[in-house]
């Protein structure tokens, strides 16, 4: 949405309420489905229509600063222009006996809440009943309100361009407000929220390497590989980049990085961003496939593609695509990942395995295969952060030792 011509040609202001009305009707469209389906008699509509009638009823329900009037009457517009002339008074008509039925509907609405979860927060059944087997009543509801929530922008200050004392005070010339955040895995001082800024790219503290946006919960899989200066560290799936900065700061620019990915558009971002946040010690390979890499790191972090269900307010568009087939895919993936990454750690080296998925499969169960008799790693330690427990988007972290013999 945001490189489309007609989205840039907006004011501002305008940019900020499509982007609410786009991001909160994916994340409210089981609720506005219902609401629909209770107006209508549950008579299947047109995918462009119930689009229209979705985005008039968010309207309705989930942004109180828009006038009820305004919002029936702009969406009856829309239905108009986008080709639906003749179901003009249909749509008319239904916002209209929902807006006066808006407190009942609101009280139906948190009933769901508790008879009917998947519904009232908008997230797939099968999803739904898989979290509340692992999280209980009192986590699920929880879980389910974080991800509904929009998330803050968080950032880490990048420490091979200024100190944090240096960032706070570029941030007062530059209107930002920012608050200190604390975890037991973040350097005290490096991680920020950023309560209100202008818009990102216009600041000379962004532009120039200052910091780099990163939520707090991908900032452990880096503590865990504790990477120290002088030893050699393969970032194997490394796009953005984000964690390969961190790893560098780490390192002080001391030492050798070589960042992986598949793709050679991907690994360009990587260059990018490490060209812009003073990153010198960091070389973009794809693959590692020469002889000579082979149990050649003191430490690799293989942070693997995954289901990503523990950063859902952060993906709106894959609570609706993931499917419950695709779990256990991914974790076949993840084994065949791991074993070809271990090739590349020497006796006595670390291994840290990452994803940012709150299922089992993906992540102690992959632990476990590998694990397994005859294995020549061992686990050291293993983690689990999540919203319900830590507050924080979901991730998980385990760190394995090749063994000397």
């Amino acid at each position: 949405m945001e490189s489309d011509p007609g989205f840039l040609s907006l004011s501002a202001a305008d940019r900020r309420f499509a982007q609410e009305l786009v991001y909160g009707v994916m994340r409210q469209r089981s609720s506005l489905d219902w609401i629909i389906a209770a107006c209508t008699e549950g008579r299947p509509q047109k995918p462009a229509l119930q689009d229209i009638l979705r985005l008039g009823l968010y309207q309705l329900f989930y942004l109180d600063r828009v006038p009820a009037h305004a919002a029936v009457h702009e969406t009856v517009e829309l239905a108009r222009e986008a080709g639906f002339p003749q179901q003009s008074g249909f749509v008319n008509a239904v916002l209209r006996s929902c807006d006066r039925e808006r407190t009942k509907v609101r009280e139906d609405i948190e009933r769901l809440k508790s008879s009917h979860p998947a519904i009232a927060w908008s997230h797939p059944e099968w999803l739904v009943e898989r979290w509340r087997g692992r999280f209980g009543k009192p986590g699920l509801r929880k879980l389910l309100e974080w991800d509904n929530t929009p998330p803050p922008t968080y950032v880490r200050v990048n420490t091979l361009r200024n100190t944090p004392e240096q960032l706070v005070e570029r941030w007062q010339a530059e209107g930002v407000v920012a608050l200190p955040v604390s975890y037991d895995w973040v350097t005290p001082g490096h991680l920020f929220h950023l309560e209100t800024h202008p818009p990102l790219a216009t600041l000379p503290s962004f532009v120039e390497g200052g910091f780099y946006v990163q939520d707090p919960s991908t900032l452990l899989a880096v503590r865990e590989l504790d990477a120290q200066p002088g030893e050699t560290i393969l970032d194997f799936c490394a796009a953005p980049g984000g964690k390969t900065a961190h790893i560098a700061q780490c390192l002080g620019n001391q030492g050798r990085i070589v960042a992986h990915d598949n793709s050679s558009t991907r690994l360009r971002l990587v260059s990018e961003n490490c060209t812009r946040l003073g990153v010198s010690c960091v070389e973009t390979i794809s693959p590692p496939a020469a002889p000579g890499l082979a149990r050649s790191f003191d430490r690799v972090l293989l942070d693997a593609p995954c289901s990503n269900t523990g950063v859902l307010r952060r993906r709106l568009e894959l609570r609706w695509r993931i499917q419950p087939e695709e779990i256990t895919r991914l974790a076949e993936t993840q084994c065949r990942l791991i074993a070809r990454v271990a090739e590349f750690v020497r006796p006595g080296g670390i291994l840290v395995y990452s994803t940012c998925s709150l299922e089992s499969e993906e992540n102690d169960g992959v632990i476990l295969a590998f694990t397994g008799p005859g294995s020549p790693f061992e686990l050291l330690r293993h983690r689990q952060v999540n919203p319900v427990h830590d507050g924080v988007d979901g991730a998980f972290v385990a760190v394995l030792r090749r063994r000397l013999a």
